[in-house]
C-alpha cells in the first residue's frame, strides 16, 4: 500500500474516533473500557495472524519491545487522554495533543539523530498554528480554571506517552520487528497492564449494554485499533516519526468536518483559514517526506 493510502486511511479513522470516544465515557470506568478495547484488537489480530501462518515466536528482546509498545502506546497513551476528555473538551483536548507532531520532532532527534528541512519545521508550525485558529472560538468560550489547568495537563501526558510510543514502534521495526505482530503483542501487554492499573485502581470491570457503548467499542476495536494503527505504524517506519506524526494535526480536522455535515456546524472565517493553514502545513510535510531525513 502506499503512503498516501496509509496516511488518508489513517487520518479519516482517527478523526471520527474524538466521537466514539466521547460514548466511552460514562458508566464504565476509562481505564476498564481501554482493556476491553486492546484485548478485544489483540485477540482479533492473533487470529489474523494464524490465518495468515505469520510467526508469533519471538525472543525475550523483542517481548520487552512490544512491552515497552504496549506500555506507551496502548496503555498511558490513552488513559490519560480518556481522563482528559473528562476535564476538558475535545476541541482543547485535540489542540494540545497535536503537540506531539513537535514531541516526536524534538524526539526523533534526541533518540535517531534525525534533523528536520526548514520544509518540515514550517508545515509543523502552519499545522498547529492552523489548529489554534481552527479551534480559537471555542477556546476562548473557556473559562481557565484547575479542572481545565488538570484536564489539559493530562492530555499533554498523553501527547507526551504516544511520542514515545512512537519512538518504541520505531526502533522496532529497525530491528526488523513485523508491524502486525509487533501491534498484537503490543496490544496485548497494553490490555494487560491497563487491567492490572484498573485492579490497582479499584475500578469494577463493568460493562454498558447500551448501543451507543457497544457500538463506538467495537468501532474503536477494529478500526480505531487494529486498522488505523496498523497503517500508521507502517507510515511511520517508511518516513519517519517527525513526519508521520502530523496525522495529530489532521484528525482534529476529519472531526470538525464531521461536525459541519452531521451536528449543524456552520461555515465560517476561522474554519476557512485554520483549514487552509493546515492544509498547507499538510502539504509541505508530505512534501518533505520524499526526501532522506538527515541523521546528525
Amino acid at each position: 500500500m502506499s503512503n498516501a493510502f496509509l496516511y488518508l486511511a489513517t487520518v479519516l479513522i482517527w478523526g471520527s474516533t474524538w466521537f466514539a470516544i466521547e460514548f466511552q465515557l460514562g458508566l464504565v470506568e476509562p481505564e476498564v473500557s481501554i482493556v476491553y478495547r486492546f484485548l478485544a484488537s489483540a485477540g482479533i489480530l492473533f487470529i489474523w495472524c494464524k490465518f495468515k501462518d505469520l510467526k508469533l515466536s519471538f525472543n525475550l528482546k523483542s517481548h520487552f519491545r512490544f512491552a515497552l509498545m504496549g506500555v506507551l502506546m496502548f496503555c498511558l497513551n490513552y488513559v490519560f487522554a480518556y481522563r482528559a476528555q473528562i476535564y476538558i473538551t475535545s476541541a482543547l483536548s485535540a489542540i494540545v495533543f497535536s503537540s506531539m507532531l513537535w514531541m516526536n520532532i524534538v524526539n526523533a532527534r534526541i533518540f535517531f539523530g534525525v534533523r528536520g528541512s526548514v520544509r518540515l519545521y514550517s508545515g509543523a508550525l502552519l499545522g498547529v498554528v492552523g489548529i489554534c485558529v481552527l479551534f480559537g472560538p471555542q477556546i476562548a468560550q473557556i473559562s481557565f480554571s484547575d479542572r481545565v489547568f488538570y484536564g489539559s495537563i493530562l492530555a499533554l501526558m498523553g501527547a507526551l506517552m504516544a511520542s514515545f510510543g512512537n519512538m518504541a514502534s520505531q526502533a522496532a521495526q529497525k530491528m526488523h520487528l513485523p508491524v502486525v505482530q509487533s501491534n498484537a503483542w503490543s496490544m496485548l501487554y497494553g490490555g494487560l497492564f491497563t487491567a492490572l492499573l484498573a485492579i490497582l485502581r479499584g475500578h469494577a470491570f463493568t460493562f454498558d449494554t447500551s448501543p451507543g457503548y457497544v457500538i463506538s467499542l467495537a468501532y474503536l476495536t477494529v478500526f480505531g485499533s487494529v486498522f488505523a494503527f496498523g497503517a500508521y505504524l507502517t507510515l511511520l517506519g517508511r518516513i519517519g516519526a517527525h513526519r508521520a506524526g502530523y496525522v495529530t494535526v489532521m484528525f482534529p480536522v476529519v472531526a470538525l468536518i464531521l461536525s459541519m455535515l452531521f451536528e449543524g456546524l456552520a461555515l465560517n472565517f476561522f474554519i476557512v483559514l485554520g483549514f487552509s493553514l493546515v492544509l498547507a502545513g499538510n502539504l509541505l510535510v508530505l512534501a518533505d517526506s520524499s526526501r532522506k531525513p538527515k541523521v546528525a
